[in-house]
């Protein structure tokens, strides 16, 4: 049975029994795989933080021919969610990282959905204004699952946040200056391409929208 070592992005755990979790991961080179934390429930010894939703990790796990479920052997935080300056940056995190989940294939090596998932994640860590982040996030998440329709019909101040989208990285998107109003308008019209493709909202909207009230 080999042993694995990888670059990976968590996307989400789940309990399984009384002590341990499911944690489902992306790597970079293997596509997104599913492992068992041993006694992750119980003790923080072995994995610590590091199976906090979109945090950037180096796994270790062993994996068995026909066998859904890898064994994790250890994960070890490169980068973490936890870290960010923004109170809202843990509640945004989830949400990319459910999005991530959602449009992954399993084994299915995706680099490009790699790279946007540590690209939000150094930006979110790096302190940049989430609601501009989070348009950044969903514009290229859908344009990467060739899921973005062409003909848009957009205000002329969302027509060009979307066009400055495609010429800068993550961390720069305030510098496109975009208005509260803006924002919103995109929200929308993304929130309705992800639950049409989804064919429901994503559970983290929820967690989002009780951040923004309060």
């Amino acid at each position: 049975m080999p042993l694995y070592t990888a670059e990976a992005l968590v996307l989400r755990t789940y309990k399984l029994g009384e002590a341990d979790r499911i944690v489902v991961f992306l790597t970079r080179d293997r596509g997104k795989k599913r492992g068992v934390a041993p006694n992750a429930r119980k003790s923080r010894k072995r994995f610590g933080a590091a199976l906090e939703p979109l945090t950037e990790v180096r796994v270790a796990y062993f994996e068995k021919e026909r066998r859904e479920l890898v064994g994790l052997n250890y994960a070890e935080p490169v980068r973490s969610p936890l870290s960010a300056p923004s109170p809202e940056a843990l509640g945004y995190s989830h949400y990319f990282a459910e999005l991530i989940d959602e449009w992954a294939a399993d084994a299915d090596v995706d680099e490009r959905l790699y790279r946007l998932g540590t690209s939000a994640l150094e930006a979110l860590v790096t302190g940049t204004p989430v609601e501009a982040l989070a348009r950044y996030f969903e514009c290229w998440l859908l344009r990467l699952q060739g899921v973005y329709p062409a003909d848009l019909r957009l205000s002329s101040g969302a027509a060009m946040f979307l066009d400055g989208v495609r010429r800068i990285g993550p961390r720069d998107v305030d510098s496109l200056g975009a208005t509260s109003r803006v924002l919103r308008e995109i929200e929308l019209i993304h929130r309705k391409l992800i639950t049409m493709h989804l064919d429901r909202e994503p559970r983290s909207v929820r967690v989002l929208n009780e951040l923004r009230r309060s």
